[in-house]
């Protein structure tokens, strides 16, 4: 099995990763009751809901 020579240093592994893990279309959604574009599974910031619970005080 192939092994490494030398260990990938952070900044490489990072250059990788990056590739993967930009954040899609798909996971933004449109919020029902503000009507504003948020990731989906993450608190709306400016009602400060999540699943129709109040999370945080909203911002003014």
């Amino acid at each position: 099995m192939a092994v490494p020579k030398r260990k990938q240093t952070p900044s490489r592994t990072g250059m990788r990763r990056s590739k993967n893990m930009r954040f899609s279309t798909k996971n933004v959604v449109e919020d029902k009751k503000s009507g504003e574009y948020r990731l989906s599974h993450h608190i709306d910031f400016k009602t400060g809901m999540y699943k129709g619970r109040q999370i945080l005080d909203p911002k003014e």
